[in-house]
């Protein structure tokens, strides 16, 4: 999968060397490609914002250096004119582009098993009160945009949560988990969260392992898997079961 960021904070996907994703990156599973947004501006200050339109707090970034990077990125360059002829619809394949805001398609392990097939992803990490939306309109013309998000909650920019996505998407493509069978029974693969693990020693600080783990019975700890993951959602999680009218 080639993966291609584009940020004012570069050095903050440094930690995507570390752990399996820099391995998925040194053995070529994953191309990675992270770009500063101020390459793309032109003036001597390197801005990236400006102040909005009809006022109010804060600033917005600016379409220019994001339709640089873009272009640069995908390989077309933005018309000179609005075309004649109504824009034709949105093309099926090709990269996805992403935009982390809180008006997006909330992030989920289906979504990050959807994205996980692509064969190219690109981030855009907006900043301050986010980036113009011209810029999401232009590229939505031209082929497949996302808004996403991670929570009913506000970050100081979408680094983080592009770090989140690219950290879920990147562990389910094939051959970066080096056990495949540890993602079948995780938290939200089959709509219900993991049920409580444990390890040696049998007995901590007072607190036993459950016996049932030590049975040797494969079926027995199966059933009480099953049951603690449905009693561990039906405490934590409720919205996740499904209604009953």
């Amino acid at each position: 999968m080639r993966i291609d960021i584009v940020t004012i904070f570069p050095e903050f996907f440094d930690v995507l060397d570390l752990s399996l994703l820099g391995k998925a990156r040194q053995s070529g599973l994953i191309d990675l490609g992270v770009h500063n947004l101020r390459d793309s501006t032109h003036d001597r200050h390197h801005s990236v914002d400006d102040t909005p339109y009809g006022g109010g707090a804060g600033m917005v970034m600016k379409a220019e250096p994001w339709g640089a990077a873009l272009d640069g990125i995908l390989g077309a360059e933005a018309p000179a004119a609005p075309p004649a002829a109504p824009p034709a619809a949105p093309t099926e394949g090709g990269p996805i582009l992403i935009f982390p805001s809180p008006a997006g398609d909330q992030f989920t392990q289906a979504m990050a098993r959807d994205l996980s097939l692509e064969q190219h992803l690109v981030f855009g990490c907006g900043r301050y009160e986010g980036i113009d939306q011209r810029v999401v309109d232009h590229y939505s013309e031209r082929g497949r945009v996302r808004l996403v998000s991670l929570g009913d909650y506000v970050l100081n920019g979408g680094e983080v949560a592009v770090m989140a996505m690219i950290e879920a998407i990147g562990r389910l493509i094939p051959g970066v988990v080096g056990n495949p069978a540890s993602l079948v029974e995780e938290s939200h693969e089959d709509g219900l969260l993991e049920y409580p693990s444990y390890t040696k020693p049998a007995s901590w600080r007072g607190l036993d392992v459950p016996p049932i783990l030590l049975s040797g019975n494969h079926g027995a700890i199966s059933t009480w898997r099953r049951q603690q993951q449905i009693e561990r959602t039906e405490r934590v999680r409720p919205d996740l079961l499904p209604r009953t009218n």
